[in-house]
């Protein structure tokens, strides 16, 4: 397969958008903003607070990403990881570069004690991608997901 796994950089920003920009049209039909999405991209390179971008590379070029972000479990005591905008280049697909991407966090969140656990969200009508999921280890959970966006009185453009 000869993969590279690297954190990515502000170099990244491009790609990192167009990845975006695909998985928003892939997964839900949607076309983004492109001035907010390379603005929310380049917050997360500049932030480490805000969470981390994870490459895969193949001869130079960029062909799957993952984004990190966290959220504390005060029930836990420690950080959730949660996987996000996972993508995987058309023509680098079902040639374990997800799987590859995923076991890279996956040892990254255990080197780190204060990271309790690795979670994502998936649409339901996903069947593959679950089946994916679980064939790395990740099991269903009781929770289901709801949200109000954007919030009363504020444009979805805000930043």
């Amino acid at each position: 397969m000869n993969l590279t796994i690297r954190p990515a950089t502000p170099a990244d920003e491009a790609v990192l958008v167009a990845f975006n920009t695909a998985i928003a049209w892939e997964t839900e039909h949607k076309r983004l903003d492109p001035a907010v999405l390379a603005a929310g991209v380049r917050a997360v390179l500049a932030d480490p607070a805000r969470g981390f971008y994870t490459v895969a590379e193949r001869n130079g070029e960029v062909v799957g990403q993952m984004m990190v972000t966290f959220e504390w479990s005060d029930w836990r005591n420690g950080w959730f990881w949660w996987v996000q905008s996972v993508y995987v280049r058309e023509d680098a697909r079902h040639g374990g570069v997800f799987r590859v991407l995923y076991r890279a966090i996956e040892q990254r969140a255990a080197a780190d004690p204060n990271v309790i656990g690795l979670r994502l969200y998936f649409d339901l009508e996903n069947v593959r991608a679950q089946s994916t999921y679980r064939a790395l280890g990740m099991s269903d959970t009781t929770y289901g997901m709801m949200e109000v966006y954007p919030l009363p009185g504020r444009d979805t453009h805000v930043g």
